[in-house]
């Protein structure tokens, strides 16, 4: 663990006002899919002009959704909601169904696919189980976009849901030497390690993913907050309601030692009477809320309290990912 002061101006404050100190956890924030996605439809505007659209929200983040809403991205749920066009339809970085693509081909749209490759990993597991011949178990949660996506990657059924570990009690298999497991990838790292380790114990056959499907970025965010939360009064997680890794943030942060975890998506949202003048509130962000959202907590915060910030760091992250090649030769500044 490195631990530093950040790399931001010092706030202006008043000596009579009660004193905080605020633990910036790092890593937090945009993940090298969120990233890719986000600059996968500016790019698209900047190349192909507005509007393009979206299928589902692009990221689950509000201030990022109206950000590119404002820029003329049109977000729609379905296919149908999009009228005859030869502009730019994108899919989202949580993934889609193969009926999804099968449509678009259908009415001759130009796609560009925004799915996270991490994502697009675990859809490539579940097909070669499949085709294998294995029954598929998903762990994850009913109802998300990514397990909707990955779920319709197979035929109806072929795919069976775990969300608990109840469900994995439960779960009886046609043949108990014929089963695999993925996994979706913004889940809690010990819940899901705990229904993982259980499935290999009840079926020793069963066959995982050669490497972990929880990516490198909710496992990195949720390492850093068991790291601060110990030492806090009060974690805030910068993220949507609808962010699977931002809710398991907040689970994360109470189950390490913090009383309290709370979800803000703006500084509106503090829970200003859960902070004890002298006390210690931590700061991170999910993977899809953008760093301009964490600054404006931080500012907030020194409007009430003398802030002494410091970033705890637990691991460095350097990993991108490649744009479409069809907004390759574009490199408009974004």
């Amino acid at each position: 663990m490195a631990s530093d002061s950040p790399d931001q101006p010092t706030q202006t404050q008043t000596s009579d006002l009660p004193s905080l100190k605020v633990l910036l956890a790092a890593p937090r924030g945009f993940c090298a899919g969120v990233d890719r996605a986000i600059k996968i439809v500016e790019l698209a505007l900047a190349k192909f002009g507005a509007p393009v659209y979206v299928r589902h929200e692009i990221v689950h983040n509000r201030y990022v959704v109206d950000s590119l809403r404002a820029k003329g991205a049109i977000f729609v749920e379905e296919l149908d909601d999009i009228p005859v066009t030869d502009q730019p339809v994108i899919f989202s970085a949580h993934g889609v169904a193969k009926s999804v693509p099968e449509a678009a081909n259908a009415r001759n749209m130009f796609v560009l696919d925004a799915t996270c490759p991490l994502v697009f990993k675990v859809h490539f597991e579940a097909i070669r189980h499949h085709e294998a011949g294995r029954q598929v178990l998903l762990i994850g949660h009913s109802g998300h976009p990514e397990v909707i996506g990955t779920m319709g990657q197979l035929p109806d059924g072929a795919v069976h849901l775990i969300e608990t570990l109840a469900d994995a009690e439960s779960f009886e298999p046609a043949d108990p030497d014929k089963l695999a497991f993925t996994t979706q990838t913004t889940l809690s790292v010990d819940d899901t390690a705990e229904i993982a380790n259980y499935l290999r114990k009840r079926f020793p056959n069963i066959v995982g993913p050669h490497k972990e499907d929880i990516c490198y970025a909710t496992t990195n965010r949720q390492t850093a907050v068991k790291e601060i939360a110990p030492n806090c009064d009060l974690v805030l997680v910068v993220g949507a309601p609808n962010s699977s890794n931002s809710l398991r943030l907040v689970e994360v942060a109470e189950r390490a030692g913090c009383p309290n975890g709370r979800l803000v998506q703006r500084s509106e949202d503090i829970p200003w009477e859960l902070i004890p003048a002298d006390g210690t509130v931590g700061i991170t962000a999910g993977a899809s809320a953008p760093e301009v959202l964490v600054d404006e907590i931080v500012s907030a915060l020194g409007k009430r309290f003398q802030t002494k910030l410091e970033i705890v760091t637990t691991a460095e992250e350097n990993i991108a990912f490649n744009v479409p090649r069809a907004l390759r030769d574009e490199a408009p500044a974004v």
